[in-house]
């Protein structure tokens, strides 16, 4: 989304965006139409008609012969007929769509290196590709074709680097993997940055275990950044067979939340090693911290607003998010706990294989910055136009639409017994 300049507002840049006239084809609007782009849509207007393509719901932009053709939930708009304005047209059309895209994956900042090359991708049984500017973030590589194609790499699950004369291999933990090429001179000054940025995501996910286990020895400690990357869950066999105290003091900081009581109702149903869990650094808890102290301070501020400071989603009251995957007995389904306030309980269908889907919650958890509604929301709900990220991410991501297409239920904490009667219920296939 453009910064708008101080004392210009929203209305002011809409009134000033440029305008494009095109002879359209469509299902919906044709003849002649007055076109403008954006932050969210491209409007096209004629005499009679108009429409608003949301980037949402745009799945490829082509350039061919003078004429620019939208690909769309809606059907196919063709745009000809605008001389020399159609290269700008498009360029402009496609850079708004970018950074639509950008803010689906929940990308943030300026990119540390951007080069223009070739890709492929093979992940989960399907393969991809194309060329586009691929972009190396502070945690990902993103590569920005003009399709749905868009993939976002993310360098903490990152298990390997393969390094051709002019190509890049990106290997991830689940065995997906990413080749980079045609990226010319620019190859090594690439490969450069993506080792640099995973360099500093281990340093952080290290600095993060031994914060919460101080007792951890360096080769403990390693092995937890590797197992747990970026707070990633795992289960707890495996966290305590590297180092039980940090399995314990896990343990002691679940206990200290409300899922301390759904903790021991799952240890109760499983095998108290097979239940994953993970955890997350929240950055801004000593912001939240600083303003509390500062609320409390200053004299001028009513009683109530000492006490409570205005919290926000940005602003976390907790240093941890942790959360919780249990299996059912037979492996069949998993229950997802998160540690916070007025958090329901979700329940997924594994496909058969509980570890699988536990390392794609983590991938799907991953690349939606933990906005937890996106992997519980029906496919109506997501198309509504406030969900427009979220739905253009799950058209994006293969994690997320596996943990989408499996999930059967939520269940409200409303009672600890009536809770886990209904757990029960839709671990025997009862759910609705």
């Amino acid at each position: 989304m453009s910064t708008l300049a101080e004392g210009v507002t929203a209305e002011d840049e809409q009134s000033s965006a440029v305008e494009y006239t095109a002879q359209a084809a469509s299902p919906i609007v044709s003849g002649e139409v007055k076109m403008t782009i954006g932050d969210n849509a491209l409007s096209a207007v004629s005499l009679f008609d108009a429409i608003e393509i949301t980037y949402a719901e745009i799945n490829a932009l082509e350039l061919a012969d003078y004429v620019v053709t939208v690909r769309a939930d809606s059907g196919d708009y063709t745009f000809s007929r605008m001389g020399s304005w159609c290269q700008p047209f498009y360029d402009s059309l496609l850079e708004a769509y970018n950074k639509a895209v950008l803010r689906s994956m929940f990308i943030r900042g300026n990119p540390e290196l951007t080069a223009s090359g070739d890709y492929y991708y093979s992940e989960y049984g399907n393969d991809g590709g194309g060329k586009a500017p691929i972009c190396v973030f502070d945690n990902n590589v993103t590569a920005l074709p003009p399709d749905l194609s868009a993939r976002r790499v993310p360098l903490c699950f990152l298990s390997g680097i393969e390094k051709g004369e002019f190509t890049l291999t990106l290997t991830l933990d689940a065995g997906e993997r990413y080749t980079y090429s045609k990226l010319g001179y620019e190859t090594d000054v690439f490969a450069d940055a993506v080792e640099k940025q995973t360099r500093k995501l281990r340093e952080k996910t290290l600095a993060a275990v031994k914060e919460i286990d101080v007792s951890l020895t360096s080769a403990q400690a390693s092995q937890l950044a590797r197992l747990m990357p970026q707070g990633a869950a795992a289960s707890f066999g495996a966290i305590a067979g590297v180092a039980p105290s940090f399995a314990a003091a896990l343990e002691s900081k679940i206990a200290a939340t409300r899922a301390a009581e759904s903790h021991t109702v799952f240890k109760e149903l499983c095998h108290p090693a097979n239940i994953w869990v993970g955890f997350r650094k929240n950055e801004n808890y000593n912001i939240n911290m600083e303003q509390s102290d500062d609320a409390e301070a200053d004299p001028e501020q009513s009683d109530d607003a000492a006490i409570a400071p205005e919290q926000s989603d940005d602003v976390p009251t907790d240093p941890y998010l942790l959360w919780l995957i249990a299996p059912s007995p037979d492996g069949l389904y998993a229950a997802v706990e998160f540690a916070e306030a007025n958090s329901a309980t979700f329940v997924y269908r594994t496909g058969g294989d509980f570890n699988v889907f536990a390392r794609q919650i983590n991938r799907a958890l991953e690349a939606i910055n933990f906005k937890r509604e996106v992997i519980r929301l029906s496919d109506e709900e997501l198309q509504k136009p406030e969900n427009s990220d979220y739905y253009m991410a799950a058209k994006r991501n293969a994690a997320l639409q596996f943990v989408r297409s499996n999930f059967a239920g939520r269940i409200i904490h409303s009672g600890a017994d009536n809770w886990k009667r209904k757990l029960l219920e839709a671990w025997s296939d009862r759910v609705q």
